[in-house]
């Protein structure tokens, strides 16, 4: 079990994911930008490690309009060598690298001009992960997306659509269940059509769940990871924020919770994403509670 967080550390001074507006894009800007960013990445990973956080998802703004037609940078070539450095770092210490990309990413989107867009955004973040030379365990995930006034034919969509993408990038792809739209028996209906993995996430099950205990649902996403090829399952993990929406993700870990997670879901081995907004904070908490679980990653 490796466990991690995404995206941003809060304790560094420094940002992974920094970007600009569309309007003030010049190829200088931009080149400036992912030369931060890739070097904040870096020292994120070096924290990390420090730390036994061997889990992180990185930033889809580690370079910026990727795939906008305003970006004619040949990104992939002029940071090929430090991409490689990062992916040599990533690979020595054994760590699990992640992607995802924002909410407009879209494969079953009715309009075929926004189901192109999201193909080539997929196709970056395939791009960042195969310039890293990290294998197929590491993953880009995505939700199934909108139900458009018909989930079935939704649904549906999504499957036709899935053998569309290149696959580069269909190798990697999983997708997770939400917490209003696409349930995980939802998930599991699309993984039995494809082949796509199921990432769970335990805060969306909570509150857009099956019969299925968390338990049980996370043994039926474990079936779809092939091990030899996708690497263990893994599970993004939160709570509710107290006093906060249904929906909205606690500030920070509530150790009573994770424990309970952890005890519940014994012998599953998984690697665990915590969605929770104080990020390496709540995360070092996490690999201190966990660190006695004979599943967890030393």
């Amino acid at each position: 079990m490796k466990i991690g967080y995404p995206c941003i550390n809060l304790t560094l001074k420094c940002s992974g994911n920094k970007t600009f507006r569309l309007k003030s894009y010049s190829e200088p800007r931009l080149i400036a930008t992912v030369e931060s960013n890739l070097n904040c990445l870096l020292r994120i990973l070096e924290f990390n490690v420090k730390h036994k956080i061997f889990f992180f998802r990185i930033s889809s703004d580690l370079v910026p309009f990727a795939s906008h037609p305003v970006n004619t940078c040949n990104w992939s070539q002029r940071f090929k060598d430090k991409l490689e450095e990062i992916g040599a770092f990533i690979k020595k210490h054994s760590l699990r690298i992640s992607m995802h990309p924002d909410q407009f990413t879209l494969i079953n989107s009715p309009s075929e001009d926004i189901f192109q867009r999201s193909a080539k955004e997929l196709a970056y973040h395939t791009a960042i992960l195969d310039i890293m030379q990290l294998d197929a365990s590491a993953k880009i995930q995505i939700h199934v997306g909108g139900i458009y006034h018909d989930k079935d034919t939704s649904l549906q969509r999504f499957i036709n659509r899935f053998s569309l993408i290149d696959a580069s990038t269909r190798k990697r792809l999983v997708i997770e269940n939400d917490d209003r739209l696409f349930t995980i028996a939802d998930c599991l209906q699309i993984s039995a059509s494809t082949g796509i993995p199921v990432l769970f996430d335990v805060f969306h099950h909570r509150v857009n769940s099956t019969s299925a205990s968390v338990c049980e649902a996370l043994k039926l996403a474990q079936k779809t990871w092939k091990a030899r090829t996708d690497g263990v399952p893994m599970v993004d993990y939160s709570s509710q924020r107290i006093d906060g929406s249904s929906r909205a993700h606690a500030e920070s870990i509530d150790m009573d919770d994770f424990q309970q997670f952890l005890e519940e879901t014994k012998p599953i081995d998984f690697d665990v994403m915590l969605e929770i907004k104080d990020k390496e904070k709540s995360a070092i908490k996490a690999v201190k509670a966990a660190s006695q679980d004979l599943r967890f990653h030393q």
